[in-house]
């Protein structure tokens, strides 16, 4: 797969000419329902195989060569070159495809209501086939240590045909909030932790879940022992009905950080105990804060450097989002929320406003303002192929277990593209 960012004067027939690809491919490959209306900034995955490489001022054959893991003569005999000859700015080489890595994916599915929507049934079944796991989000605890299971509908058969485990997520929510009380009783009581744990492996052997995962958030910093203390005889347990184990962690930077959503979750004790983590990488920019990047790859970095120190590699999960979010501006805390949206959406809604598509290099994020109807200035941030990627490459280098989704039901089309195409999807 090739990424292309759309430039001024560009059209869907001249990108799909250069890169020898056909404009059906292209349309199909992204999802464009207006491709005569390209966005400049847009990122587009052109799917070819391989990828094409420009080449820039200060490149030489050897540091390209270098970049794509191949030699000298191995890139200069693929594109018919005279190794010697410099290279043309500009110039077009080719790169073969290049080896994939298999890696383990999980996707959370959270159903509103009763029931579940056609459209999110639409996305599990579009996406099952790329996931390791399927996480219906989520079986709540009640104070008596039952759980009240959400709809799953055809979850378990969608999961089933395409050889997805399925996650059994666990949380602490009550009435639409994470619950502090109700965590510190669950990690505290046993006779409340036994009904529970009953209660998972029932629900487990009945549905036919593969892994359980607790996801057990805004604990009080006392409880930090006492939920490892569960963690530890919910793992006996489950380790005896042949269950995975997993949990999710706020996304600290080191062992000491402080705040009610961070010292709880002991780093060190859950890499040492769970199956494996999924590192909870998103909400830097969140839709009651100022504008930013959701996930900037500066900040998830820095979890993932520190997450290495207290837990091996081959455990941990990166916490990726699949949306947005636009900000009404002057941003006012305690004021509007922001609105989240889809990758899909953020560029409609740039090319309804005839707005370009920024790309903040730092956070490798991409963003655009623009001015509603009723004279009001707003501000997007979202994700795009190239800010995908650059998540990639970071569980590439850091030799990662895998990654996380939250959450299916919002349309995406070059991140599954991009997943396709480098990684091999472990399967259970």
């Amino acid at each position: 797969m090739q990424i292309y960012i759309v430039k001024q004067g560009d059209s869907i027939y001249s990108i799909a000419n250069t890169f020898g690809s056909s404009v059906e491919d292209i349309v199909q490959a992204n999802e464009l329902e207006t491709p005569g209306e390209l966005v400049v900034g847009q990122a587009l995955v052109i799917p070819i195989v391989g990828q094409f490489y420009f080449v820039r001022p200060g490149d030489s054959l050897y540091s390209i060569s270098q970049t794509f893991n191949l030699t000298v003569t191995e890139l200069a005999e693929i594109n018919a070159i005279n190794p010697n000859q410099p290279l043309p700015i500009g110039f077009r080489l080719y790169i073969p495809e290049q080896p994939k890595i298999t890696i383990e994916t999980n996707a959370y599915v959270e159903p509103i209501g009763e029931t579940v929507s056609p459209a999110l049934i639409n996305a599990a079944e579009k996406h099952a086939d790329q996931l390791t796991y399927l996480a219906p989000f989520s079986y709540q605890v009640n104070r008596d240590g039952s759980l009240s299971a959400p709809p799953l509908n055809d979850f378990p058969m969608i999961a089933e045909n395409n050889q997805a485990a399925l996650m059994l997520a666990v949380t602490n929510l009550e009435e639409g909030a994470f619950s502090e009380e109700l965590g510190s009783l669950i990690v505290n009581d046993q006779t409340i932790q036994e009904n529970l744990l009953d209660q998972i492996i029932s629900t487990a052997n009945e549905v036919g879940y593969r892994d359980v995962h607790f996801d057990f958030e805004f604990l009080p910093a006392t409880d930090r022992e006492a939920f490892n203390q569960f963690l530890r005889r919910a793992k006996a347990r489950l380790s005896q009905e042949n269950l995975l184990m997993s949990t999710a962690l706020a996304p600290k930077t080191s062992a000491t950080q402080q705040g009610q959503w961070y010292e709880a979750h002991d780093y060190q004790a859950h890499g040492e105990i769970a199956d494996f983590v999924v590192l909870m990488t998103y909400e830097w920019g969140y839709s009651g804060g100022p504008p930013m990047a959701v996930s900037p790859i500066d900040q998830v970095r820095r979890v993932v450097d520190y997450a290495l120190t207290e837990i091996p590699a081959e455990k941990i999960m990166l916490g990726q989002n699949l949306y947005g979010y636009d900000w009404t501006l002057p941003f006012e805390p305690g004021g509007e929320y922001a609105r989240a949206l889809s990758p899909q959406q953020a560029i409609q809604l740039a090319r309804e406003n005839n707005q370009a598509i920024s790309y903040q290099t730092t956070a490798q994020a991409p963003y655009f303002q623009y001015t509603d109807s009723e004279g009001n200035r707003h501000e997007v941030w979202f994700e795009d192929a190239r800010s995908i990627q650059a998540k990639f490459d970071l569980i590439k280098e850091k030799d990662l277990r895998g990654i996380s989704y939250w959450k299916l039901g919002l349309a995406f089309p070059q991140n599954w593209l991009l997943l396709e195409d480098q990684f091999t999807i472990r399967k259970y």
